[in-house]
């Protein structure tokens, strides 16, 4: 059995290792940023594209929050998932985002 950190990215890789998600093969992860309104949100959406990211920003029709969504494809990495995290929060802080999660689709 891997070890993996105590805290909640680690607590999901472990419930992703735990559901049988192949750790050797690239995985389709959503990276989440929230923002305050659409207009930070398109302005956020420029910046991330810029930055190498494929994004797109939608509005939650229930609690009209704002979320950018980034696509990458990538290993399970607790350490990669950290930093990618830590990238997209420094890129969305002028625009008063916050990365607000992550996930992949499980069959």
């Amino acid at each position: 059995m891997t070890a993996f950190p105590k805290d909640e990215d680690g607590q999901v890789l472990k419930k992703l290792y735990k559901q049988g998600v192949d750790f050797k093969e690239p995985q389709n992860i959503d990276f989440m940023v929230a923002v305050p309104d659409k207009k930070n949100g398109k302005a956020l959406l420029e910046t991330l594209r810029r930055g190498g990211f494929t994004c797109e920003l939608e509005q939650d029709e229930e609690t009209e929050e704002w979320t950018c969504y980034c696509f990458i494809t990538m290993l399970l990495n607790y350490e990669e998932i950290i930093d990618i995290q830590k990238r997209l929060d420094e890129l969305s802080k002028p625009y008063d985002g916050y990365t607000d999660g992550w996930g992949l689709m499980v069959n």
